[in-house]
């Protein structure tokens, strides 16, 4: 009977700690804290790296200034201990809603082709090439739902998520079922009066029970900490996101490139092959024979560049594939012309504007606040350690006390032939000074270092997003100039082209000597002129692309946003069939609904510049 009543009041102890637990009220270890307030409590460290608003600015500007703060060691017994919470080392932060549009910044996706200028015809395919046809919006909307990265981050919140289960469930106790045997044969001591005695004994038991042993400071800080990891965690899976947008768009963009500059260089071949052509038929006393060997060297490095050329689509175009987890074989064949350019935010935008959103946005910070946030909460379980017990709840009978009860059997030499129930219940409440404090105190000291690493971490992270907008900046600054002469370029190219292939048809007379308008070798360093043109056109092209989608991650937007809702065209029918059966099996995304949190307001949708017709016939490069 008294077991049972002990029992009863072990059970009804663990699930009024269950209840405290779960409703976070930590009245213990403010009662502890209290009593036991001392050197435990706190490690000695220098200085303390805080974060605190700037005092005196005119500007909008939430960057942090860096400080350095007495430690907290060296403030006077009975003073007010200062707040080791996440918001005494960091000013309020709260990430931006999914979608948010400060000022207007956000202005796409604004499609558009540029100035009018001729420019080359689509660049063919092999006969054994295997196209692939995809468009930018489509591209974008795959890398939101099938890259691996994602997919890894996702198991890494899985993975949080269960440490966080095994951290709420410390309290539970183990439930135990078996049985436990004991021989004993020969000499043992008398415990009355110490002689020796010579006997054969046995000792059965078949029993159950529930044992617990844990600290109960575990029981407390190990889900607060738990939670703050499975959170960071979460806003990993959004910056694996925001990655992998970046990485398809730079991939679609660079498959452009390569693509533009293929058909630039096909342009400038087949001119070049005509140039050779019309120097070979000019009289042999108007043109010596070196220029025609220039001319058909200058062929010969096309022939050469084009090869490459069209090398450097394939691997691009398999670069994408690998991203987008397509058929690996395919060569991309992207829908919008190579020259198409996507304006997300204006280049004309200050940045100063920029990196403030990004300080308040970019889901990298979040993650390392959170771990800041779980280094600050295993810091206090090692400070309460020492003043908060830790809890055993045992049987007896056996080396490792599993069982409370059970059926229980003895007897002597090989006989079990006296049975008996059997019920042991031992609860031990445990205060414990590891290594005599000494040990308290390296652990405090090492959770101390942790949580500063994690500051630390937080500060680099901070410094790594300004530079990243200012960087990103920068090149859309200077790609936005340069698109527009590389534009003048090619056009100032065709031009100076033209011009010297028909002054090899014009002559004129310097006395008695009939003289060529212009010489063949001004017309080869014509060509050589438009084949820069054209790589410096589509390169440019590509890099105010790549610097747009830059500064859009860098800026903390989702990725989502324009997976899903600002969408950069329609979505187009893909095969996502891969015909390798080493390869696993992909399947196509779900539709976008969902894609963004229905009770986050979305800024207003910009104008999208539709795609205009496709060139009229007069803008296409004569094949005469």
């Amino acid at each position: 009977m008294l077991t049972k009543r002990i029992s009863c009041l072990a059970g009804l102890f663990l699930g009024g700690l269950y209840a405290m637990l779960r409703s976070r009220q930590l009245a213990l270890t403010g009662l502890f804290s209290l009593v036991g307030a001392g050197v435990l409590a706190q490690a000695p460290i220098d200085k303390r790296l805080i974060v605190t608003p700037p005092s005196n600015s005119n500007r909008a500007d939430t960057r942090p200034v860096l400080q350095l703060e007495p430690s907290p060691s060296s403030v006077a017994p009975g003073s007010a201990s200062p707040n080791l919470s996440l918001q005494s080392l960091l000013p309020a932060h709260a990430p931006l809603p999914v979608g948010f549009n400060p000022d207007g910044v956000l202005q796409g996706p604004i499609l558009s082709e540029g100035l009018k200028v001729k420019r080359p015809a689509e660049p063919p395919l092999a006969a054994k090439d295997r196209p692939l046809a995809i468009n930018l919006a489509t591209a974008l909307r795959l890398s939101d739902a099938r890259p691996l990265l994602i997919a890894i981050a996702q198991a890494r919140v899985q993975e949080a998520a269960a440490q966080l289960e095994r951290a709420n469930a410390l309290w539970v106790p183990n439930f135990n079922a078996g049985s436990y045997f004991y021989q004993h044969t020969g000499g043992a001591q008398v415990v009355l009066d110490g002689g020796l005695a010579v006997n054969s004994r046995n000792e059965l038991i078949l029993g159950v029970g529930t044992t617990s042993v844990f600290a109960l400071t575990d029981a407390i800080y190990e889900p607060l900490a738990a939670r703050q990891v499975l959170r960071s965690r979460e806003f990993d899976v959004q910056a694996a996101r925001n990655d992998i947008l970046l990485d398809v768009a730079e991939a679609y963009f660079t498959v452009q490139q390569a693509r533009g500059r293929y058909a630039g260089y096909l342009d400038t071949l087949e001119k070049s092959r005509e140039l050779v052509q019309r120097v070979e038929k000019l009289a042999k006393n108007l043109v010596p024979v070196v220029e025609i060997e220039r001319a058909k060297a200058q062929l010969a490095e096309i022939e050469q560049l084009v090869a490459l050329a069209r090398q450097d689509w394939r691997v691009a175009s398999a670069n994408l594939t690998r991203l987008l987890r397509l058929d690996p074989a395919a060569v991309i064949t992207p829908l919008e012309p190579p020259h198409l350019q996507v304006t997300l935010i204006s280049p004309s935008q200050a940045v100063d504007d920029l990196i403030p959103i990004g300080l308040r946005s970019r889901p990298e910070l979040a993650s390392q606040q959170a771990l800041v946030q779980a280094t600050l909460e295993r810091l206090r379980q090692e400070r309460m350690r020492p003043l908060i017990p830790s809890i055993l709840l045992t049987g007896n009978g056996s080396p490792e006390f599993f069982f409370n009860g059970g059926a229980y059997a003895t007897g002597r030499g090989d006989s079990l032939n006296r049975w008996a129930g059997r019920s042991d219940v031992a609860i031990q409440f445990v205060w414990q000074a590891e290594n005599l404090g000494l040990g308290n105190r390296a652990r405090i000291r090492e959770r101390d270092a942790q949580n500063l690493q994690a500051v630390l971490e937080l500060f680099r992270v901070q410094d790594l997003v300004a530079a990243e907008i200012a960087q990103a900046h920068a090149e859309l600054e200077a790609a936005a100039v340069r698109v527009q002469e590389a534009t003048r370029g090619l056009e100032h190219g065709l031009a100076n082209y033209a011009g010297n292939l028909r002054g090899l048809s014009e002559t004129t007379r310097f006395g008695d000597i009939l003289q060529l308008v212009i010489r063949p070798q001004e017309a080869v360093a014509a060509l050589s002129q438009l084949q820069q043109a054209y790589a410096n056109y589509f390169l440019t092209i590509a890099d105010y692309n790549r610097a747009q989608f830059r500064l859009y991650r860098a800026m903390g937007y989702p990725a989502q946003l324009l997976a899903c809702e600002r969408q950069a065209g329609p979505i187009v029918p893909v095969n996502t069939e891969r015909p390798f059966a080493e390869l696993p099996p992909v399947h196509a995304p779900e539709p976008c609904g969902g894609c963004l949190p229905t009770n986050v307001p979305l800024p207003p949708a910009s104008p999208t510049t539709p795609l205009p017709p496709p060139a009229v016939e007069e803008n296409k490069p004569s094949r005469e």
